[in-house]
């Protein structure tokens, strides 16, 4: 078979530069945005897409990772699956019409029925762009996908940006996101065009309904874990705290996943091409956990450092700052690290044939930080302590979940944990040493000029970067691999 790390090379080379290009877009117009929005309308905001991110997991019904796991798949199966996911999606629009009024109520937010009209619109625009979309990832089209990403996140942030300059408040947000989906599509169809005829065949699409129905599980209770903690958040605290709260998450976790994503969408495709030739799937994972250290570490690190010079920079559009999302900042950066390394499992047991490992695990990660979040509310404590009692909640979460990855890792693939944390060795020293050049930088400097101060981290992180970079090249790493002799096939989960 094709060597499956020179494909992970190609996919994370292109969709890594995507990434980042896609993130700095990103980040930037969120950060121009906040100038001209109050807190409160940041808040409401950040509810309504809350609510609509999760709604979206039922887009497609399963439909991409159905397809890119398929052995084959026929023109017949590929008409009868764009209507099968287009009829879905015009339920699920409706359906989201209808607890309109109900969502509103629960929150108290006068006027927030409206915002859902625009959601309700975007589910057939989503699972419309769904099929071109899965059928360049089945085909590892890296370079495609890469040109998708980045024009519908530029256009996104060009319509967000514009009705916020405008003064459309939360409407800038809103129609922000149902832009990205109306650019998606234009972008998958002008790189992979389709043209569904007018035929359904149920019977021809039902083995990929009954994958895909278990990645839909999965990928519902995997959005509900995502974005439960924003929906406690506005309902405990209300709009303008869960602002704060959004921000920190926005810095601290939002660039830390975009990586994780990047090496997840990279390898899915990849694992499954892997999955009959286990000696080649270890491999791949150990690079991919590679990487994600080398990114992800300092990146943490730097992350924690510039929590406060970052919050005290950033103000609303009556002037007040950021910073007391400091502190939740800080508890969700070393989230960020924990969570990112946990979800490298999901591509392994997905591109395996196994979704409803994924979706179980979804679903007991979501029953633990419900929990924990519950736990958090009962505490009667004012709503600053309480957002950071919050974020550090995400960090009680994950150490049991890496336990039982390593353990099912090694039980089913032969992969030692050592071998796995070897990969994080390289970047947890170049991370400390930003520490300690940070940390004295702050000693001759002084902790007094916010933008002094980021700056100084700014250049310290990237000198870090070019170092581990350097190291890689020099050293040629190439993990050790524990495994015995080949079998044909991996243990049954």
């Amino acid at each position: 078979m094709d060597d499956p790390q020179a494909h992970l090379r190609r996919g994370f080379n292109w969709l890594g530069g995507a990434a980042v290009i896609v993130k700095i877009i990103d980040m930037a117009t969120q950060v121009a945005v906040l100038l001209f929005l109050g807190k409160r309308q940041i808040g409401i905001a950040a509810l309504v897409l809350a609510i609509s991110t999760v709604v979206e997991a039922f887009d497609g019904m399963g439909a991409r990772e159905a397809l890119v796991q398929a052995r084959t798949v026929s023109r017949a199966q590929l008409d009868t699956l764009f209507w099968f996911i287009t009829g879905a999606a015009l339920v699920t629009g409706l359906l989201v019409l209808l607890a309109a009024p109900w969502i509103g109520s629960v929150y108290g937010v006068a006027g927030m029925t409206v915002y859902f009209i625009a959601i309700a619109a975007k589910q057939p625009i989503v699972g419309a762009s769904l099929i071109p979309l899965a059928m360049m990832s089945r085909d590892l089209q890296y370079e495609r996908l890469a040109m998708v990403s980045v024009g519908a996140t530029l256009g996104a942030a060009l319509v967000r940006l514009g009705l916020a300059v405008a003064g459309a408040g939360v409407w800038a947000l809103v129609l922000g996101f149902v832009a990205s989906g109306v650019f998606t599509l234009i972008g998958a169809q002008i790189a992979r065009p389709f043209r569904p005829r007018i035929r359904f065949r149920m019977g021809e699409i039902a083995p990929l309904v009954r994958f895909g129905t278990r990645a839909a599980a999965w990928n519902f209770l995997d959005q509900s874990f995502n974005n439960l903690h924003f929906l406690l958040v506005g309902w405990l605290y209300g709009p303008t705290e869960l602002a704060l709260y959004r921000v920190a998450y926005t810095v601290a976790m939002e660039p830390a996943l975009a990586v994780g994503t990047l090496i997840n969408r990279t390898a899915l495709p990849v694992f499954a091409r892997a999955s009959r030739h286990p000696a080649q799937l270890v491999r791949s994972l150990q690079w991919s956990l590679h990487r994600l250290a080398v990114l992800v570490v300092p990146l943490v690190a730097a992350s924690m450092l510039a929590a406060g010079p970052i919050t005290a920079l950033i103000h609303d559009r009556h002037g007040h700052s950021y910073a007391a999302a400091a502190w939740p900042l800080v508890w969700l950066a070393a989230a960020a690290l924990l969570r990112v390394t946990a979800q490298t499992i999901y591509p392994v047991v997905i591109g395996t044939g196994h979704p409803g490992v994924a979706a179980r695990l979804s679903a007991i990660m979501l029953l633990v930080l419900g929990a924990g979040l519950i736990a958090a509310a009962a505490l009667v404590v004012p709503a600053r302590t309480g957002l950071v009692v919050v974020a550090a909640v995400w960090v009680t979460v994950y150490p049991p979940l890496l336990f039982w990855e390593s353990r099912y890792l090694r039980r089913h693939w032969h992969i030692g944990a050592g071998a796995l944390a070897q990969a994080f060795l390289a970047p947890s020293i170049g991370a400390l040493g930003l520490i300690v050049c940070a940390a004295a930088a702050d000693r001759v400097i002084g902790r007094g000029e916010p933008g002094l101060r980021l700056a100084v981290i700014l250049i310290v992180a990237a000198l870090t970067y070019a170092g581990l970079v350097a190291h890689a090249r020099r050293r040629a790493i190439v993990e050790p691999i524990e495994s015995p002799s080949q079998p044909t096939e991996p243990d049954a989960p």
